[in-house]
């Protein structure tokens, strides 16, 4: 989720934390978040699996208003930072209405808390763990309505974690956790980070669970939107994240991929753009989307007759 400038971090999902203690790990009360690999049963059909990108995941929004109006059945959620956010929101129940009328008033985009442990990040990230779970009841992944996994990166050795039960606003933490601005989360003596660090849009935990349709939701900035002067050190960043978003959208049935300004902002009418541009960009794209799906339903109800009949 790293983007931009260090400031734009200010505008990534929200992390704000109150505490002190040089390692964040959950309330002993609090089921901690655990990860498997095992295929969600019954096997979901349709999975949406929802990008990270700080302040432009609220592109995320404007494609699930239009999937609602379209009726499309979403069996599961998949989600990288800022996309683990707003897609624990959404497998919860809030409509795309009502996300929108949450990031309009700031939402868990604002909740700030400074940390004492700057060399761990400056931003705690207890506020947004808390607000997630307030928010949701206090459910844990399991309970929610519709299947989540979030994604998150294991510190030691930067690879990928998929969370599919327990406490969600600690997996939202994790998966949201920017190193050097976010603390680092501690998860059974584990120390987990920013799913933009392994898989910015993990395509292969919708696969693993058993998903037989994957739509991919990338909001981060096209290949050369960087504008004249963009310095080389972001450059390479870009580069690096781009690395680790194409692999595996090429990998998904069907990609939606806002078209976005460059740089990003913490403000409500940067949030307002990114939902438009994300809604623009997948009304556009719902023709052949549902043309896809009905011809990769139809090949499937073939072959299952052919099995049966024989």
């Amino acid at each position: 989720m790293k983007q931009c400038v260090k400031g734009l971090a200010l505008g990534l999902l929200a992390i704000a934390l109150t505490g002190c203690a040089a390692f964040n790990y959950t309330q002993p009360d609090s089921p901690e978040p655990k990860s498997s690999v095992d295929p969600l049963t019954p096997t979901p059909k349709v999975a949406l699996v929802l990008g990270s990108g700080g302040p432009r995941g609220y592109a995320h929004i404007g494609v699930m208003k239009v999937l609602e109006e379209a009726g499309l059945e979403i069996d599961l959620v998949v989600g990288s930072s800022v996309g683990a956010l707003i897609g624990a929101f959404w497998a919860y129940g809030y409509t795309a209405d009502q996300l929108d009328q949450i990031a309009q008033s700031g939402g868990p985009l604002t909740l700030f808390d400074l940390s004492l442990f700057a060399d761990r990040g400056w931003i705690h990230g207890q506020r947004l763990q808390d607000y997630v779970n307030d928010k949701l009841s206090n459910a844990v992944i399991e309970q929610l309505p519709r299947p989540l996994i979030v994604a998150a990166t294991r510190r030691a050795d930067k690879q990928a974690v998929f969370f599919d039960r327990g406490n969600v606003g600690v997996a939202v933490r994790a998966s949201s956790a920017v190193p050097g601005i976010i603390s680092p989360v501690g998860i059974q003596g584990v120390e987990y980070e920013d799913a933009d660090e392994s898989l910015p849009v993990a395509v292969r935990a919708a696969r693993e669970a058993g998903a037989q349709f994957v739509i991919a939701i990338d909001v981060s900035a096209r290949p050369g939107a960087a504008p004249p002067g963009t310095s080389a050190k972001m450059l390479e960043r870009d580069a690096t994240r781009r690395s680790r978003i194409d692999p595996e959208t090429q990998t998904a049935d069907f990609l939606i991929h806002p078209d976005m300004d460059y740089a990003a902002s913490p403000l409500a009418s940067y949030f307002r753009q990114a939902q438009l541009a994300g809604e623009l960009t997948a009304r556009q794209s719902l023709p052949a989307l549902m043309d896809k799906i009905r011809s990769v339903q139809s090949t499937a109800r073939l072959a299952a007759g052919r099995q049966a009949g024989e």
